[in-house]
């Protein structure tokens, strides 16, 4: 399967977020996908991430450079998944997810990792989005599933990207709809 990062790979709205959303389609084992699992998809999520992720202003010039500490990157991607879709599904945090994510997060601040690896760009994102009343914002997508920082000034927005995720559902309700209209 041919796979590039493209700025859709980053409509979470936030590092932490992108990093999450890295497996595509979690919660279908039949179809899950996860792109870190791809060696060379895992070496270009640096570059990718400086160059799309909405928080790459945060990063400035610095170069964003691969975790040292693969297996702590993803617990902190895992961590942060939990931790941030049972608190858009159920209204509050959780204690118990909270300090999931806040142990992966020091593991990943702990570690030897280097000052511009982007295990800490995302730990310091993640950290950002515990903190922010813009994670009262956070949404999941009602296509695909991502995790997304809704900053639509009314607070509407379905899909994490409209052009992608809002065009698959409004064809498919229009497809529905044609077929119940051209059944006897």
């Amino acid at each position: 399967m041919n796979f590039s990062w493209t700025a859709h790979r980053f409509a979470g709205g936030a590092l932490a977020l992108d990093v999450a959303n890295s497996v595509v389609l979690r919660h279908d084992e039949a179809r899950r996908a996860d792109r870190f699992d791809v060696e060379a998809q895992l070496l270009s999520f640096p570059k990718a991430a400086a160059e799309y992720s909405a928080e790459r202003s945060i990063f400035g010039d610095v170069v964003l450079t691969m975790p040292e500490d693969k297996q702590a990157f993803i617990a902190l991607r895992e961590a942060t998944d939990r931790y941030f879709r049972s608190r858009v599904l159920s209204g509050h945090q959780g204690e118990a997810l909270l300090a999931d994510l806040l142990e992966a997060i020091a593991r990943v601040l702990r570690g030897g990792s280097a000052a511009n690896g982007v295990d800490r760009a995302t730990a310091h994102s993640a950290l950002r989005l515990i903190a922010a009343p813009e994670s009262e914002r956070m949404k999941i997508c009602g296509n695909c599933g991502w995790l997304f920082l809704d900053r639509s000034k009314n607070r509407s927005r379905v899909w994490c990207d409209m052009t992608v995720c809002g065009n698959r559902a409004k064809a498919s309700r229009h497809y529905r709809r044609r077929r119940e209209e051209d059944a006897p």
